[in-house]
């Protein structure tokens, strides 16, 4: 019987983040996105060491911020350049979804150029996320068009 080369649920590619207030993050994203969560291992001190929550069947990994071991939140950083990309079947919904939940909107819900729904919130945690809903398929030449029209 041959065994799979990656961990059950999840993909080749996966999100592993840090967070000051882990516990928290993880009922913050269970009610603003619909997560569930797979389980957490705990520290001595009672901190998250890792936990894992799926969303939508995708995975993220996470656990609490750890100076001893070089793992820094956004929040101890001063920022954070990444964003979450998210789709979901309707961002309007989600979108205020999140807000309800204390997220921060960056970005009003809008139709995009390049064929999605998009909105953009800051959850309380310091990380950004893309909430989007496809609605056009568009051709690479089309979008081109739509991007050159918009920025000249």
């Amino acid at each position: 019987m041959e065994t799979s080369h990656i961990y059950p649920g999840a993909y080749t590619l996966n999100a592993y983040i840090t967070i000051k207030g882990c516990s928290d993050a993880i009922e913050f994203y269970k009610k603003a996105f619909g997560a569930k969560e797979k389980g957490r291992l705990l520290m001595p001190d009672g901190s998250i060491g890792h936990a894992e929550i799926d969303i939508e069947g995708s995975l993220l990994m996470m656990a609490d911020e750890n100076i001893d071991w070089g793992n820094k939140s956004p929040s101890s950083i001063g920022g954070n350049p990444m964003t979450f990309g998210l789709y979901v079947k309707d961002v309007d919904v989600s979108f205020q979804k999140a807000l309800d939940a204390g997220a921060t909107s960056l970005m009003a819900v809008d139709d995009m150029f390049y064929g999605d729904r998009v909105g953009q919130v800051m959850d309380p945690f310091g990380y950004k996320w893309m909430i989007a809903t496809h609605k056009e398929d568009i051709s690479n030449e089309e979008m081109q068009r739509r991007f050159d029209k918009m920025v000249c």
